[in-house]
């Protein structure tokens, strides 16, 4: 039998409704696997406890939300032996999810994912901490990670919402920006900054038509709404067409991209759902292929070159 440790968010939504894990342990015995499944106990456990695994496991499952997958993927790329890893979403919002196609079924899911294909993954990097899928910037982001638990645990998604909510007061802060990419150095005044991999972000689907997750690059948007009507006319746009045809964005696909502040950010960077501190009014962008992970044969061939 092939080893598979599970890594489970036990704060997930979806874990807490969980009747029986059995339905883990027979889908995955049918699939060839002997499992296993490991609690988080805190912030960062996941990445320890992926640190810390035997060479010997053949599957990494990550069972809860983006921030357990980040915690996961961080503890792979420190171990001199890399493990083959899986998403199985159990999370609230579950953007990487659902761009690779899982459902909200977990165990129609599971089926997916050990049914799936191993492909090599771009990770993607601020300064030496890697994320999954987005590291962005501006007023109501923190909303990702700054949202009460206990909200998020009653309401869902909806807890985002009414956390954003009393945050409608407040004026739009703007930032001028020193940035390199592509070789090139620009300057200019934004609102909003995302790096991206992914097509999905926040729950809005297809923000980009033609992403691929193998081609060793990334995107950039950089958005300059001034009021909180241009905010919301920018995100209905983003919802009907691709991020780089919006006015007011500043779009880039690149491998390296740098930025600083002239002015210290007020609010932190949020990584995949979580907040990244920092004192620095500097930072470096970078993308590595580095991991495998086995994922939906569905929308394989759309997100993968190779």
């Amino acid at each position: 039998m092939k080893k598979c440790i599970i890594i489970m968010n036990p704060e997930s939504g979806k874990v807490k409704s969980l009747r029986s894990k059995q339905a883990f342990y027979d889908v995955l015995r049918k699939h060839g696997y002997d499992a296993e499944i490991r609690y988080t106990k805190g912030p960062k456990d996941a990445t320890r406890i992926v640190e810390e695994l035997e060479d010997d496991v053949d599957l990494v499952i990550s069972a809860g939300g983006d921030g357990t997958l980040n915690e996961v993927v961080t503890g792979n790329l420190r171990r001199e032996k890399k493990l083959v890893i899986a998403n199985l979403p159990m999370g609230t919002t579950n953007d990487v999810a659902n761009m690779y196609g899982y459902t909200k079924d977990y165990k129609k899911n599971l089926e997916l994912l050990l049914n799936g294909v191993r492909k090599k993954v771009d990770i993607c990097y601020i300064d030496k901490t890697p994320f999954v899928y987005v590291a962005c910037l501006g007023d109501y982001i923190d909303m990702a990670y700054n949202t009460p638990r206990d909200l998020k645990k009653k309401y869902g998604k909806i807890a985002y919402i009414l956390y954003g909510l009393r945050q409608l007061r407040n004026k739009i802060t703007r930032y001028k920006i020193k940035y390199k990419v592509n070789g090139e150095e620009h300057s200019g005044e934004y609102s909003f900054f995302f790096v991206t991999n992914s097509s999905r972000v926040a729950g809005v689907d297809d923000i980009y038509y033609d992403i691929k997750m193998d081609d060793n690059m990334f995107e950039v948007a950089l958005a300059n709404p001034k009021t909180k009507p241009e905010i919301l006319k920018m995100l209905v746009q983003v919802t009907m067409k691709d991020v780089k045809d919006v006015p007011g964005i500043t779009y880039y696909r690149t491998n390296e991209f740098e930025i600083e502040f002239l002015d210290k950010p007020k609010t932190s960077w949020c990584i995949d759902g979580e907040e990244y501190p920092s004192n620095s009014s500097k930072f470096k962008f970078k993308v590595e292929q580095k991991i495998k992970m086995l994922i939906p044969k569905i929308n394989a061939k759309k997100l993968f070159d190779k």
